[in-house]
């Protein structure tokens, strides 16, 4: 028996992607969508590419994680739960050029996200080798909560504070139905619920699950989307404090963080030469030379990826 045996492991492998929350150098609980794929031994496999390796880099400093899945869109699941995992993560400092170690978690990925296989064309390949240059975070699960989903409101209008001036991050919320909250516990780790932000006059009141032991101090507010087909990814964090008003929790927002810009076509040019840098950078602080993709095992699983999804009716 493991932690993961509680959860209904058809609705966990559904889900196309999560919630995954690290803790940044300063503590505060940072969540970023990612994609994990459950192993037969109960725990979660995660990677991430060197160009964003700060989550590896958390991990590393502090393996306590946390993730929630709660965005069903291209499951197929209806009135799923949400899924939340509290557990430890390990990532070793060992770059990957090839799937070995990952090969389910590859195939997944090719079939899910169709897209991800044409970064594979010789074309493609000096643009996007970074995408294949992997980190290994592995999740063993120590808590498990199953929390019913609720139904979302339309999107709101963009909030002010006091004297009219918007709320930082008040335009990114309002484009999404709910955002995922990022706080810690009592221990300092960190604890995910999908809220519903509510605009005051000192930042965003939020409605927390009782079961999220969430308190106060630094904390996050994640929204994100993307297609069936894992395509068309857009998120933003907004950063601050979570404060107790006395009636409830408010996060105080001071910052928002987009990686991938605010969509605009602009932003695909300095995103590439961003994760080509931070790939660069990577490296050159370990002393090691940019190394060769293995370009033919990526092809091998992607071609069979295409194959299954062609035999299905």
């Amino acid at each position: 028996m493991t932690v993961l045996d509680a959860v209904p492991h058809e609705v966990l492998d559904a889900y196309r992607t999560c919630e995954f929350a690290t803790l940044g150098p300063d503590g505060t609980p940072l969540v970023w969508p990612a994609a994990a794929a459950r192993r037969a031994d109960g725990t979660l496999l995660l990677t991430t590419s060197l160009a964003f390796a700060q989550k590896a880099l958390n991990v590393r400093r502090d393996g306590r994680v946390a993730l929630l899945f709660s965005d069903p869109t291209g499951s197929g699941l209806t009135d799923a739960p949400h899924i939340f995992v509290g557990g430890r993560a390990e990532c070793p400092d060992a770059v990957l050029t090839g799937p070995q170690g990952a090969e389910d978690y590859w195939r997944m990925l090719f079939e899910r996200q169709p897209h991800s296989r044409a970064y594979l064309s010789r074309p493609m390949r000096w643009l996007m080798d970074w995408y294949y240059l992997r980190l290994l975070i592995t999740v063993t699960p120590e808590q498990v909560i199953l929390r019913p989903a609720a139904p979302l409101p339309v999107p709101q209008a963009p909030a002010t504070a006091d004297g009219g001036a918007a709320l930082t991050g008040a335009g990114e919320l309002a484009r999404y139905p709910s955002a995922v909250l990022a706080a810690r516990d009592a221990a300092g780790a960190p604890v995910l619920a999908r809220v519903q932000p509510k605009p005051t006059a000192s930042g965003y009141a939020l409605l927390v699950p009782s079961d999220c032991a969430a308190t106060p101090g630094p904390a996050s507010l994640l929204v994100h989307r993307h297609d069936e087909r894992l395509n068309h990814m857009r998120n933003a964090l907004v950063r601050g404090r979570l404060t107790d008003s006395g009636t409830g929790l408010v996060l105080v927002p001071d910052r928002v963080v987009q990686p991938m810009g605010s969509g605009r076509p602009s932003d695909a040019l300095r995103l590439l030469r961003r994760t080509q840098e931070s790939t660069d950078r990577y490296l050159e602080r370990r002393g090691l030379p940019r190394p060769a993709v293995q370009w033919n095992e990526f092809r091998a699983l992607a071609a069979a990826a295409r194959q299954r999804q062609r035999q299905r009716p």
